[in-house]
């Protein structure tokens, strides 16, 4: 079984506040008797592909994927995501916010998504089906290689902008974009009202309709692009349960927690440590209670987004000479 955790280990930063004095005895055991593993950092989006056999071609390809999810046929056609986002210029950086936090309505989706198609024309026409998922189409692949919104959100976007020949030409057209969007009446409408506008969008997930697989996994998960990557590739949805029942360990399922993310990607050390609260009452005491009757394969809880899995199995159950750790202890 597989637990996705975004946000499970986050930098030293939040850990060194949001950790003092938090009590977290069955977290702790598992991290003393299990091991951790490094794994990909290519966000929840990479792990679910995976998981469920989906390529990466370029990109991993979300595009097509959710893009028949909201309801159009990929086709043949290259696909690439063009999400409406809120970049924040700091002192000494600018970070891509939290897309969960704008809060875009369907008017103003259209509104801007026309400005900008009667703008640029052909050459950035976002087609919107969803307030926050726009989609770009082309008849040939561009030369870009891009960063999931999972792995973006949050940081600076300097080390995560679009790589590859054609980046260069993106970053350009994007500048104009972002000068467009500055002055447009939605966004002088929002932060009249105190909400953040909608200054850039964020190319990623591009591909072509990838082949369909059919896994026999269940998949538990309530964000938009897992439960479009968990239907296309044959798995049998459901929403998260409000705890780790024992009956889910004993299957071959992939679960994907999302508890942490909001606070992960703000950097609010409360937020965090209250959500990680509750997830240790709800997820880690049952499956410590639990995990003499795991399967072969083990519980992998991983952080896809941050690079680190934690990898227990049945016989850690008696390991009991092995000291509990706390998440501190990991930091590089």
């Amino acid at each position: 079984m597989q637990i996705l955790i975004p946000h499970l280990f986050p930098d030293s930063r939040l850990l060194e506040v949001a950790t003092q004095n938090l009590c977290l005895p069955a977290l702790e055991t598992l991290l003393g008797r299990g091991s951790l593993q490094a794994c990909p950092a290519d966000g929840t989006e990479a792990a679910l592909c995976q998981a469920l056999g989906i390529a990466r071609q370029h990109d991993w390809p979300l595009a097509p994927i959710t893009l028949e999810a909201d309801g159009q046929e990929a086709g043949g056609a290259y696909w690439l995501r063009a999400d409406p986002v809120h970049l924040q210029v700091m002192r000494d950086q600018i970070v891509l916010a939290d897309p969960g936090v704008l809060n875009l309505s369907q008017l103003e989706a259209d509104e801007l998504s026309t400005s900008i198609a009667q703008h640029f024309g052909e050459t950035l026409n976002p087609i919107q089906l969803h307030p926050q998922r726009w989609y770009l189409q082309f008849s040939h692949p561009p030369r870009l290689t891009t960063t999931p919104l999972s792995v973006a959100a949050g940081r600076n976007i300097d080390s995560v902008q679009p790589q590859g020949e054609a980046a260069q030409q993106y970053r350009t057209l994007l500048n104009e974009l972002q000068m467009l969007l500055f002055t447009h009446p939605v966004n002088q409408a929002r932060e009249l009202r105190g909400e953040l506008p909608i200054n850039s969008v964020w190319l990623w997930g591009g591909g072509v309709k990838p082949e369909t697989t059919q896994t026999g996994l269940s998949l538990y998960a309530n964000a938009p692009e897992a439960c479009a990557l968990g239907k296309y590739g044959g798995a049998r949805g459901f929403p998260i349960p409000a705890k780790l029942e024992r009956s889910l360990i004993q299957r071959e399922n992939v679960i994907q927690l999302d508890a942490l993310t909001p606070a992960g990607l703000c950097g609010d050390a409360y937020a965090w440590r209250e959500a990680l609260r509750a997830m240790e009452q709800d997820w880690f005491v049952p499956l410590l209670a639990a995990l003499r009757t795991v399967d072969s394969k083990g519980v992998h809880l991983s952080d896809p987004v941050n690079g680190k899995s934690l990898f227990v199995k049945r016989t850690d159950t008696w390991k009991i000479w092995r000291r509990p750790r706390t998440l501190l202890s990991f930091i590089n």
